[in-house]
């Protein structure tokens, strides 16, 4: 299964948010078993420096996005991922760029926390717990 992960899931496992970590780090674990191949959008480093920066501070993050550079392949944004984002049916152009992402990688599936911001069908857009239930329920 090949996935994309949203944003917050990521920062979830990097401030440690008590909520939500658990979950998130799940997922990050099913990308460490090879259990799911895993894409984050080329765009998403760029916010995630900045949030988790603010909390962490400068060398941690780097380090932080390095290993999620590693175990994760980094999705392509480009002008046809951007032109497509633009003309998207969505509220924040953030979630626009990342279904464009996924819509153009080919990918299967977004994970994210709030699938209420993706007014897809497809690719698929589930929760980390509907992840977690999906792979665990499997024979």
């Amino acid at each position: 299964m090949k996935v994309l992960i949203d944003t917050n899931i990521i920062v979830d496992v990097a401030l440690d948010r008590d909520r939500f970590f658990i979950d998130s780090e799940q997922v990050i674990r099913f990308v460490e078993q090879q259990e799911i191949e895993a894409y984050i959008s080329a765009s998403t480093f760029s916010d995630l420096y900045y949030i988790i920066r603010k909390s962490k501070g400068h060398i941690w993050t780097l380090q932080f996005l390095q290993r999620m550079a590693t175990l994760c392949q980094v999705a392509t944004v480009d002008s046809t991922t951007i032109n497509m984002a633009l003309t998207a049916n969505f509220r924040d152009f953030e979630d626009a760029i990342q279904y464009s992402t996924a819509a153009l990688n080919h990918l299967d599936v977004i994970i994210t926390r709030n699938p209420r911001d993706f007014p897809v069908a497809t690719p698929r857009i589930i929760t980390p717990e509907e992840l977690i239930q999906e792979l665990t329920n499997t024979p």
